[in-house]
């Protein structure tokens, strides 16, 4: 079966924080459409592949596409014409041949990467099938446990709590339903607990989670914890961090910023280590700065309650994932394909950490779009669990409603188990 693409068209919208992003229609000689677009992160690592932005303070404060969008349409899109839309390795090996560099920094890593979303979602609808279908090449199974943000830390007028996310996650569900339900209701009195510890309403950040209440995460942890026991759903739900410390780290002194002082790798792992004694935690993610190879492995020797997953210190890079695992330095990491740029070397980096025993856990990005890809790789992967956002938004609630669909249209479908990963 063959199908060439006749048509590749880019052009410049909004993702759901009003930055400009780049999408692109991918149309093959008989009419199936494939449409792809590049969010962006909030934390970003300083190994993803580069978001191409024309800045021009004249125009959205600098963060307009338009170069990525015309290298779409002059560059990329002519040397596509007439390939074989089922052939995505060699579409991704074309524009990254085009490109020559490893961060994707000459025709911008949106740019390439939202051809490389669409060329797929084409192939798809050529194949008669939905994306998640194509890619599992089976009957789906499963749809994966959903985690919700519901803390977020940074810096606020009065404090800064310097790590990024408390997430909870319903791993005690039986359905994806049921999953949900507990994921919105906990999220809901959580707002009534932060209330009467603040004595006002908390504030929506800009994850659309809570505001931070405090620099201590014991405290923060403690208060959801008082929202779940609150709902009923004490022993059904864990927690989670994304720490992102190297928003947090400093590099000259080497050290990180943990209830407003400067402290060593050494305290935060044990403090870390101590939270999971504490709490019942499925993972953490980047406990520690993108760089410090160092102290990724005694975090993951120290810590034996939880999962050490790797975001910003991974980036999705199948060369940085090997180093990781051969010095035993994580559990897994976060996939999120537009870190590095294609679909083709995205699925390598998860291919590889299926066959060393690696979690990959699928994300969105703060700056999100409604029918995110990543929802159709973590069905189509049958992935255990996956990172949703807060239960707030069009297209966090988008993801949610992916997963409750995706279960009814497929009869024998239901919640992954996860009880295996967990090690609390």
């Amino acid at each position: 079966m063959g199908s060439r693409i006749a048509k590749v068209h880019a052009r410049q919208l909004v993702d759901c924080k009003c930055r400009p992003m780049v999408e692109v229609d991918v149309v093959t000689e008989e009419g199936y459409v494939g449409r792809g677009c590049a969010p962006t992160g909030s934390s970003v690592g300083m190994f993803e592949s580069v978001v191409l932005r024309d800045n021009d303070p004249k125009e959205y404060h600098g963060l307009s596409v338009h170069k990525a969008v015309e290298n779409v349409n002059k560059i990329i899109a002519p040397q596509l014409v007439g390939m074989d839309i089922f052939d995505q390795k060699a579409i991704d090996r074309k524009m990254m041949e085009l490109d020559g560099t490893p961060e994707k920094k000459v025709l911008g890593g949106n740019a390439i990467y939202s051809v490389s979303i669409a060329a797929f979602r084409a192939a798809a609808e050529a194949s008669h099938k939905t994306l998640y279908d194509y890619i599992a090449g089976k009957p789906v199974r499963q749809v994966p446990v959903p985690s919700f943000n519901v803390v977020n830390g940074g810096r606020y007028e009065n404090l800064t709590q310097p790590f990024n996310e408390f997430i909870i996650m319903p791993y005690g569900a039986d359905t994806i339903d049921s999953a949900v339900e507990m994921g919105i209701h906990t999220f809901q009195e959580l707002e009534k607990v932060l209330t009467g510890y603040l004595g006002h309403k908390p504030v929506v950040a800009p994850s659309y989670g809570y505001g931070a209440p405090t620099e201590d995460p014991e405290a923060i942890l403690e208060l959801i914890s008082e929202a779940i026991d609150r709902c009923g759903y004490t022993g059904k739900i864990g927690f989670a961090f994304d720490c992102a410390s190297s928003e947090m780290y400093d590099r000259e002194e080497k050290t990180y910023l943990l209830k407003g002082r400067r402290v060593e790798a050494r305290e935060l792992i044990d403090y870390a280590r101590l939270l999971t004694e504490r709490f019942p935690f499925v993972f953490i993610e980047d406990l520690l700065d993108e760089e410090d190879w160092e102290n990724y492995p005694v975090a993951h020797e120290r810590i034996t309650r939880t999962n050490i997953i790797g975001d910003d210190f991974i980036v999705t890079n199948r060369a940085r994932l090997e180093r990781a695992y051969e010095l035993n330095a994580l559990d897994g990491f976060i996939l999120k394909p537009n870190q590095v740029g294609t679909i083709t070397e995205a699925l390598e980096t998860y291919e590889y950490a299926q066959k060393h025993n690696l979690l990959a856990i699928p994300s969105g990005r703060a700056g999100g779009v409604i029918g995110d890809v990543v929802m159709d790789l973590a069905v189509g992967l049958q992935v255990g669990f996956i990172k949703n956002g807060a239960p707030r938004s069009g297209e966090r609630i988008d993801k949610l409603n992916f997963l409750m669909r995706a279960c009814d249209l497929n009869p024998g479908c239901g919640l992954a188990d996860i009880t295996s990963i967990l090690k609390f």
